[in-house]
């Protein structure tokens, strides 16, 4: 009889200044199991003390739910530089509670997320809300940030498995096929 799959806890993270969501799923195998999601309201007009709470929120929930690893969503570059750089800060406070746990952080684009779980880089919000539901089999939508986190961690657990262990395993893709 073949051993189980080994269970991965995969926490993933869409950051923002405001709101960064966050979901937890469980993979043994090709199957995914939700276990938790939700936001980290950060308020205030300090960036410092919104990047702390960031940073505090996620270490806790860390702490909480014991994830094995983290998927991020990258910044994309936006119309404001400014509103990237603040972005930016935000994710880096995200990634640091990960690291100081001393968890391995992936890293999407919104385009690599949207694409696994949607099957179109260009996806809208309720689209991503609708499918991430879908594929959980969850009650109800979750909110767009905790659907956007859960969808990072969904595009986590597909892309590392197949075709993107074959990447990591020191496999690079010339002309179509993958060669050492």
């Amino acid at each position: 009889m073949p051993a189980a799959a080994p269970e991965r806890r995969i926490l993933g993270i869409d950051p923002g200044l405001r709101v960064t969501g966050f979901g937890l799923l469980v993979q043994q195998g090709n199957k995914l199991t939700y276990v938790t999601s939700g936001c980290i309201r950060a308020s205030g007009d300090s960036l410092p003390v919104r990047l702390g709470v960031i940073a505090r929120d996620l270490a806790h929930v860390i702490a909480e739910e014991r994830p094995t690893e983290v998927a991020v969503e990258r910044v994309f570059v936006n119309v404001n530089p400014n509103s990237t750089l603040l972005l930016g800060q935000a994710r880096g406070a995200a990634i640091a509670a990960a690291v100081l746990a001393g968890l391995p952080v992936h890293e999407y684009t919104a385009g690599q997320v949207k694409q696994a779980v949607v099957g179109k880089g260009r996806a809208l919000k309720p689209q991503v809300q609708e499918m991430v539901r879908r594929l959980l089999q969850l009650p109800g939508a979750p909110s767009p940030d905790a659907a956007d986190a859960l969808a990072c961690a969904i595009c986590h657990a597909h892309g590392s498995t197949g075709v993107g262990e074959l990447r990591a395993a020191g496999y690079r893709r010339r002309a179509g096929r993958y060669v050492r």
